[in-house]
């Protein structure tokens, strides 16, 4: 029997004039079967700052690992976190290659695979006020939101490098049908040497990484959101057999397919099936550089 209780997601679509920078703004609060921790898995993302009230601990593959008392951070990333959690509320912000670009001063790269204290980190400084403001003494969706835009508006704007190409490489990357660093190229309209280059610095992986992490996350998506179709029918079609994805999975998820098809997935089923719904992508690395659910505004409950 699940250990989770309920799990209510929302989410948000930023101001329309900052739809580029960010994935949603998104709200999870979770109940748990008499205050329990329960796991789950955060799959391949871009970069997400996610402040909270209750507990929160998050591992990484290489075993590291990071409680945060309100205030987690993390940079793009190729390989699953493990988390676990009581009851909580958890505000997340999910920032697109270009939202990296404008408001982290670090080189993605140099954060790709970090799970961190945001109050810790000197990359994340920028954020530590909003987090200690973020919540009030009693729950208020529509106030925290309108804090959260209140602080990325006062912010400011400044002019982002290579915001042009970012833009370029990042809708060519979402393409299925570009699946080769050549196609990458080509599609872009960048050299493979500014490719290389915008990818470090905005996207945190290769090229080649970016490309296997698209195609992973497209199938392990489809898998999540209709198990009955087994691996066999999730599998993007550009794997060259399943051995292959098999390979790509355990890199990925630090497990293999079947090993995680057998756990729970209290948390991240029930995200993925209501960002689905609102967003039309079940998760941040199938987002346009639009961003998700553009120009959507729903009600807040």
């Amino acid at each position: 029997m699940s250990q989770v209780r309920e799990v209510k997601v929302r989410f948000f679509p930023p101001p329309e004039d900052m739809c580029r920078f960010f994935t949603t703004f998104y709200l999870v609060e979770i109940a748990t079967a008499a205050d329990l921790q329960v796991s789950d898995y955060l799959h391949p993302e871009w970069a997400n700052l996610r402040f909270h009230t209750g507990e929160l601990c998050a591992e990484t593959c290489d075993g590291v690992v990071v409680t945060s008392a309100a205030f987690a951070a993390t940079g793009p990333s190729s390989r699953a976190v493990r988390f676990s959690v009581g009851p909580i509320r958890i505000w997340g912000i999910g920032l697109l290659p270009l939202g990296w670009a404008k408001y982290i001063g670090a080189p993605a790269v140099t954060l790709a695979n970090v799970v961190t204290d945001g109050f810790v980190h000197p990359a994340f400084a920028g954020f530590g006020s909003l987090a200690r403001t973020l919540f009030g003494p009693e729950p208020d969706c529509e106030a925290e939101l309108a804090r959260i835009v209140d602080h990325f508006t006062a912010l400011g704007g400044c002019k982002i490098d290579d915001e042009a190409r970012i833009v370029a490489v990042h809708d060519a990357l979402i393409d299925p049908d570009v699946h080769s660093v050549t196609g990458l190229v080509e599609r872009s309209g960048c050299s493979q040497r500014t490719m290389e280059r915008v990818c470090q610095r905005a996207f945190g992986f290769s090229p080649k990484l970016l490309l296997r992490r698209q195609r992973f996350m497209r199938s392990l998506a489809q898998f999540m959101l209709d198990p009955s179709l087994r691996w066999i029918g999730a599998i993007d079609s550009h794997y060259h057999d399943q051995a292959q994805f098999v390979r790509d999975f355990r890199e990925f998820m630090g497990m293999t397919p079947r090993q995680y098809a057998a756990l729970d997935k209290p948390i991240l089923k029930a995200i993925m099936h209501e960002r689905a719904r609102f967003a039309g992508t079940p998760v941040q690395t199938l987002d346009r550089p639009s961003g998700a659910g553009s120009g959507r505004r729903p009600p807040i409950a």
